[in-house]
């Protein structure tokens, strides 16, 4: 246990989620570490982890149906210091799969005003017999039902796991690709206050030296101050966007974690996409997966109330004893179906049936709509992933572009340095040509980060975020 302990406490130092250190700025907190995180400690996993026993209670419950029962009656009377009667019976009840009920009973009575029927041998009168349903229930029935039914739990539980895990990392991915480019962002204007900083202090010079007019200094003063503002604001974001990454990060007993201010998120790689969803998807997606359990679902207690339907017919026969012994006053084999037994038969059925056939209508108008839901889900999401599929083949042709356009621009400042520093441009054109190049590394960040989110977002939409 204390190796344990040990080794916890090794893993969060490691990923400095519980504080922050100032001297290592370039330790990188990858995506999947962030997510097998999440995946073991986030409250709605612990949910998930809850549907396994949901699932384990619900299966314990139907199999109940079919769990022996003692029973027990007794009833005596006195009066005027009479033993009118004493009446009991003890026995045990087993339920089988088949729809019957094995009995196996003890009775036993006494008095001197005991109804003749229920006078019983002196030892009292064991009784073995059977009661089954011979048209409503002998094929199907409630206690059926229920353990076909809570089978389907088993796998509904696993469809909304599956759901349930889906949304939650669609939510986490797309929260550390915000604090990706928010870092980026960081960055880009690190870069750009260093080099107006530099700049500023290169004019500076030049003014002193009488190479350069006052309104050159001021310009790039102006220019460092402006770039200062943008860099505070983008600071701003990133710390909040760190927040929101920290919303996703817990421990054991669900304590809340905090993402170390040291920590930075790794680079975007474009991924190649190669058919990402594969020809099945569809048929393994939790949403659709789910309202097909509801469809089987319904199709149990459709087949229950089809049963409903047939008179209820009921037989019940019993061996009865001398005591405990089961003997026949004859030695004959045909004595056992001939002598010491009861049985009979109940019989009913509503003349109309109008309950049992309006429940049947119900259930299959359930059906019908469980039926359009399916269809209207399924082309919802082919759609869904379609058109995220259009979006980031777009987006990664934009990408391309903007790569393209990012180079030129850059070609631009240098031809641009090279023309100011032999007094051919000025420092607003300088300061004009270097805020394009800003402008459009901003924009390719940000096509970077969105062609990673757009990737996840085409799994989410397939439900194949586990």
């Amino acid at each position: 246990m204390r190796f344990l302990n040990i080794l916890v406490i090794f893993i969060l130092l490691s990923l400095n989620l519980h504080g922050q250190n100032a001297a290592d700025t370039s330790r990188v907190f990858p995506l999947d570490s962030f997510l097998t995180w999440v995946r073991a400690y986030h409250p709605v996993m612990q949910q998930v982890a809850l549907l396994d026993a949901n699932t384990a209670a619900e299966q314990m419950k139907a199999k109940g149906g079919f769990d022996p029962k003692l029973y027990g009656d007794y009833e005596h009377k006195s009066f005027t210091e009479k033993n009118y009667f004493r009446i009991g019976e003890a026995g045990l009840k087993v339920p089988t799969w088949f729809g019957a009920d094995v009995k196996l009973a003890y009775t036993w009575s006494d008095g001197i005003f005991l109804n003749p029927e229920n006078n019983l041998p002196t030892a009292g009168q064991a009784v073995a017999g059977v009661e089954m349903p011979l048209l409503r229930g002998l094929l199907f029935d409630a206690r059926r039902a229920q353990v076909q039914q809570a089978q389907l739990i088993r796998d509904a539980n696993a469809a909304e796991a599956r759901q349930l895990t889906n949304d939650l990392l669609i939510s986490a991915i797309e929260s550390y690709w915000n604090w990706a480019y928010a870092y980026q962002v960081v960055q880009v204007y690190e870069n750009s206050l260093d080099l107006a900083s530099t700049r500023f202090e290169i004019i500076r010079q030049s003014f002193l030296q009488g190479d350069k007019p006052a309104i050159d200094t001021l310009e790039s003063l102006i220019q460092v101050e402006n770039r200062e503002i943008l860099l505070n604001q983008a600071l701003v974001e990133y710390e909040n966007a760190r927040l929101e990454l920290s919303n996703f990060l817990w421990y054991d007993d669900l304590v809340p974690l905090e993402l170390g201010k040291s920590r930075r998120p790794e680079a975007a790689l474009i991924v190649v996409l190669q058919n990402p969803l594969g020809n099945d998807w569809l048929v393994n997606h939790p949403s659709l997966q789910a309202i097909d359990v509801k469809r089987q679902s319904l199709d149990i207690k459709e087949r229950l109330k089809r049963e409903n339907l047939k008179p209820q017919l009921n037989f019940a026969f019993n061996f009865l004893s001398d005591g405990a012994d089961f003997t026949p006053a004859s030695n004959d084999f045909s004595a056992f179906l001939n002598e010491n037994y009861k049985w009979g038969v109940n019989f009913n059925y509503p003349l109309f049936t109008r309950k049992e056939r309006a429940s049947l209508q119900l259930v299959r108008l359930e059906q019908l709509e469980n039926s359009y839901k399916f269809s209207q889900k399924r082309l919802a999401l082919q759609n869904k992933a379609a058109a995220i599929l259009q979006q980031l083949e777009q987006t990664r042709t934009q990408l391309a572009t903007q790569r393209t356009i990012n180079t030129r621009y850059e070609q631009l400042l240098e031809a641009e340095n090279i023309k100011f520093r032999i007094g051919e441009s000025s420092i607003f054109l300088l300061n004009s040509r270097e805020q394009k190049l800003i402008d459009a590394q901003l924009k390719l960040q940000k096509l970077e980060i969105k062609v990673q989110q757009l990737f996840a977002k085409l799994e989410w939409a397939a439900g194949q975020l586990k």
